[in-house]
C-alpha cells in the first residue's frame, strides 16, 4: 500500500524542510489539501524545487471549473475532487494528464460513483472530517471499502482520515492501494519509524477482528442438507476467497474447506475422482480466530501457527460462525 504524506499536518517547519526530510524517506505521495485556496498551487511550484515525489492534490470547493487552468498549467500527479460540495459530475478537460479520483464521506451512498467510474482512476474514502486533522477513523469505512471493492473491482481506491499504524495493516489486508497519514506521520518525533508502522507494522490494538472481517452473511456455507463434495466445490466457486464453510443447523462452526483441503483430498483419489467423498476435504479442526480478537492478538495468534495462515474462520466465544479473514491483500501488499 502506498503512503501520501499530508504536509499541511505539520503545524511548525517551514515547506522547505519538511519536503527535503520527506524526500529522504520512501514516502510515495506528497498530500495537499486545497479548502478553496488557489494558493496552494505556489507551494506545488516549492515543492517540485525540492523532490520528484508524486502531487496528491485534494480540492474541496463547490466550483471545481475554477481550478481547472490551474490543473493544466500544473498537472499534479493526483487530483481528487470532494463530492459532496459539488453533487455532480465533473466534465474535467482532457489535456489534464492526473489521475483523477473523487473522494465521498462516510455519509454519502456508494452509488454516487456510478457516473465517475467510466473517466475516472480511484475514489477516495474520507474516513474522518475532509480537510481536519487529528480526527478518529470511522470503522463502518471497513465495510464500506470491502462493498466497493466488489462493485467496482477495477477502481484503485485510496482512504485519507485517522490512518495510524493499526488501521494501515487493516486497509493493506483489505486491499486498499493507497492512503493518507497526517497527524501520525507528520507528527512523529521519527518519521522513519511511523512509516514503517504504515507500511509494515501495527503498534497498538483499538479495532476487533467483528470490524473489519468478512461477516457471514456474505460468505456462503456448507449445510447438514447440502454436505457432499460437488456442492463443496459449488460453494468454493461461489464464494470466490478460495475456501468455503461447513456449519451444523444452528450455525456452529463445524470445519472448514480451503483450496488446499481439495487438493488433498483429491490427491487420496486419483484413480477415480468421482470417489471423493466430502469427508476427506474438510478440515473438522482448523485454526480459528474469535471476532473479539484485536489487531495485536490476531498477530500473536498466527505467529505461533506452525503454517502458513491464508484465511481464517471466525467465531464467537460460544462458536457460532461470524465471518473470516483472508490474508490474499495483505501477503500481495507486502
Amino acid at each position: 500500500m502506498k503512503i501520501s504524506a499530508s504536509i499541511y499536518s505539520r503545524k511548525n517547519g517551514n515547506l522547505r524542510e519538511i519536503i527535503n526530510e520527506l524526500d529522504s524517506l520512501p514516502i510515495d505521495f506528497i498530500h495537499i489539501d486545497c479548502n478553496d485556496n488557489p494558493k496552494v498551487f505556489d507551494d506545488i511550484v516549492e515543492i517540485r524545487h525540492h523532490t520528484q515525489k508524486p502531487i496528491d492534490l485534494h480540492i474541496i470547493s463547490a466550483k471545481p471549473e475554477a481550478y481547472f487552468d490551474l490543473l493544466l498549467q500544473h498537472q499534479p500527479e493526483y487530483i481528487t475532487f470532494q463530492y459532496e460540495p459539488i453533487g455532480r459530475f465533473i466534465e474535467m478537460p482532457a489535456e489534464v494528464s492526473s489521475q483523477k479520483g473523487i473522494a465521498i464521506t462516510t455519509e454519502t451512498d456508494l452509488d454516487v460513483f456510478d457516473e465517475f467510474a467510466s473517466s475516472f482512476h480511484f475514489i477516495m474514502f474520507m474516513a474522518t472530517t475532509p480537510g481536519y486533522s487529528k480526527g478518529e477513523f470511522r470503522k463502518n469505512n471497513f465495510q464500506r471499502i470491502r462493498t466497493f471493492k466488489k462493485q467496482y473491482p477495477a477502481t484503485y481506491i485510496h482512504v485519507d482520515g485517522g490512518v495510524n499504524g493499526e488501521v494501515s495493516f487493516i486497509l493493506r489486508n483489505i486491499g486498499v492501494d493507497a492512503a493518507v497519514s497526517g497527524s501520525f506521520l507528520m507528527s512523529a518525533h521519527q518519521k522513519s519509524s511511523a512509516l514503517l508502522d504504515l507500511k509494515i507494522n501495527t503498534v497498538h490494538s483499538t479495532y476487533k477482528i467483528k470490524d473489519f472481517m468478512i461477516p457471514s452473511n456474505e460468505i456462503d456455507t456448507i449445510s447438514p442438507e447440502t454436505f457432499s463434495f460437488p456442492a463443496i466445490l459449488e460453494s468454493v466457486d461461489k464464494n470466490k476467497l478460495g475456501f468455503t464453510v461447513y456449519i451444523d443447523n444452528k450455525g456452529h462452526l463445524k470445519g472448514f474447506i480451503a483450496n488446499a483441503d481439495i487438493r488433498k483430498g483429491l490427491l487420496k483419489n486419483l484413480d477415480d475422482l468421482n470417489k471423493t467423498k466430502a469427508e476427506e476435504v474438510i478440515n473438522f479442526n482448523p485454526a480459528v480466530a474469535f471476532e473479539d480478537m484485536t489487531i495485536r492478538d490476531l498477530i500473536q495468534f498466527i505467529k505461533v501457527q506452525k503454517f502458513p495462515v491464508n484465511y481464517l474462520p471466525v467465531i464467537d466465544r460460544k462458536g457460532k460462525f461470524k465471518g473470516a479473514l483472508t490474508f490474499e491483500n495483505l501477503i500481495k501488499g507486502e
